[in-house]
């Protein structure tokens, strides 16, 4: 056996022991470390029809919060950095409300909590925040019966307390957006879990008024909102679908003037379908929300009455008639607020005709594109927990570094203060230690290190303020950090000697 590697490693390693017998001299220094790595790296986690989670609508409490933290397990290990937990699926909670039922999807039953008690919104935020990871509450506003249901109506459900609000359309039911009180109603849910969860986004998908529906011998069934359209729409010198967009457009406007007068941080999000209308641009081919759901997504972006944006874009970049880098292009350019744009990618298609290398690509090319800043996949437990091959493509090539989400500026312009820094040495090994200064409270703190000329980052909890630092000694440290609205002050940097 050749001893010169042998001798080599002792040698590194009797250095190393060395450069820590002396206790290091860290002092305060100009150097300024890179910037991290900005990058939304969100996933959607679906409860309707037990989706991604609970696994099954019978599960123990221990295997329900076993199963959440699974999924926050892996979002930290594939350096994720949010979650978008649907909370809302019909009409029905996934947390403790006083004002809907318990979901049928948590324990077979609508109506019936948990047992032994627990609220799960409250520990998906728990768990998230513990690990670094925002999370965004995902609401179904207008749905409120699956087509795939089976749990006997709760006697608190709207459909029982306020049956003038539902509609019977196809297979489901339907509260009927050009209801005032609908309106109403929805708002106090969902500003009910912005008032009494520490949420960090309020999200909807691409469901306003329902997909069009057939009945037996094929043809469309017309949406049946007559009663409210005489009641309020046939005097508003619109057209009935100019009406019902209109219904959709104040609500949104309304949702996100709400969010920001009770917690500005909170951001707002829509996840619509990824075509605004076929034509636009001229190759796109396909379904068209504005006239079939009476949802005029570009508006919502164009009057910045989001903080987010992420067209479902779930079609392959070599689609002529729905293009993924087409439809990215031409989404950006609508974006003349400069809200965040951060499409949705069709994760689930891996291992069923698509390679990961498909979905990976699409991130370059959201990477390469001006005014967009990050991605939304779908989805956490078929496609992101599944044995397809994607998450170790995704850890391997474009996630092998951390990211911090992008900012907010439109929201805030504080900036945490420079945090306290110290380094100590400890048994042989250096720990850095540091504390907020002022007053705001810290979100995230950015830890980088410095060695033989590289910076690495770590991005750390609020809560964690004390580092060990192993493997070799580092020429510099540096500490920074982040607010809610994901602003990061000015970094404290100490510098060996």
């Amino acid at each position: 056996m050749n001893a010169t590697p042998i001798l080599l490693a002792t040698a590194l390693t009797l250095a190393h022991a060395n450069a820590l017998s002396k206790p290091a001299e860290y002092l305060p220094s100009n150097l300024r470390p890179p910037a991290p790595m900005r990058e939304f790296r969100g996933a959607w986690v679906a409860t309707v029809a037990n989706i991604d989670w609970p696994s099954t609508n019978n599960l123990t409490t221990a295997r329900q919060k076993a199963e959440l933290r699974a999924i926050m397990d892996r979002a930290v290990r594939l350096k994720l950095n949010a979650i978008i937990f649907q909370v809302r699926p019909a009409c029905d909670a996934l947390y403790a409300s006083r004002i809907e039922p318990w979901s049928e999807y948590l324990t077979g039953r609508m109506g019936r909590p948990p047992k032994p008690f627990y609220d799960p919104l409250a520990l998906a935020v728990e768990e998230a925040h513990r690990r670094g990871l925002e999370l965004h509450a995902w609401f179904n506003p207008y749905r409120a019966r699956y087509s795939q249901a089976k749990s006997p109506v709760s006697p608190d459900h709207i459909s029982r307390t306020h049956p003038d609000l539902v509609r019977r359309y196809g297979h489901y039911l339907w509260l009927d957006p050009g209801e005032k009180r609908v309106q109403d109603y929805v708002l106090s849910v969902i500003m009910d879990v912005v008032r009494r969860y520490d949420i960090d986004g309020v999200h909807f998908d691409d469901y306003f008024y329902p997909y069009p529906e057939r009945d037996a011998s094929g043809r469309a069934l017309g949406f049946p909102d007559e009663a409210s359209w005489r009641r309020y729409g046939e005097h508003a010198k619109l057209s009935r679908d100019d009406w019902r967009r209109q219904n959709i457009d104040s609500f949104i406007h309304r949702v996100y003037e709400s969010i920001k007068a009770e917690k500005p941080w909170v951001k707002f999000g829509i996840s619509p379908f990824g075509i605004w209308r076929p034509g636009h641009p001229p190759q796109i081919k396909g379904f068209d929300p504005y006239e079939s759901l009476y949802a005029d997504s570009r508006k919502w972006l164009a009057e910045g009455w989001v903080d987010y944006f992420s067209p479902q874009l779930y079609w392959p970049i070599a689609a002529p008639g729905q293009s993924f880098p087409v439809l990215l292009r031409w989404w950006a350019a609508q974006n003349v607020k400069g809200r965040h744009l951060w499409p949705g990618l069709n994760d689930y298609q891996v291992g069923r005709g698509w390679k990961a290398a498909e979905i990976v690509d699409q991130i370059r090319l959201v990477r390469e594109q001006g005014g967009a800043d990050g991605q939304v996949h779908w989805d956490m437990r078929k496609a992101l927990m599944c044995a397809n091959g994607l998450d170790t493509a995704l850890e391997h090539t474009v996630y092998s570094e951390p990211a911090l989400i992008p900012a907010s500026p439109w929201l805030s312009h504080a900036r945490p203060a420079p945090p306290q820094l110290t380094v100590r040495f400890r048994a042989r090994s250096l720990e850095a230690r540091w504390s907020a200064r002022g007053r705001e409270k810290v979100w995230l703190w950015v830890l980088q290190t410095r060695r033989a000329g590289k910076w690495t980052t770590e991005i750390l909890p609020g809560q964690v303020t004390r580092q060990p630092l192993r493997g070799p000694v580092p020429e510099a440290i540096a500490v920074t950090g982040v607010d809610r609205y994901e602003s990061a002050g000015l970094p404290t940097v100490m510098r060996r000697q």
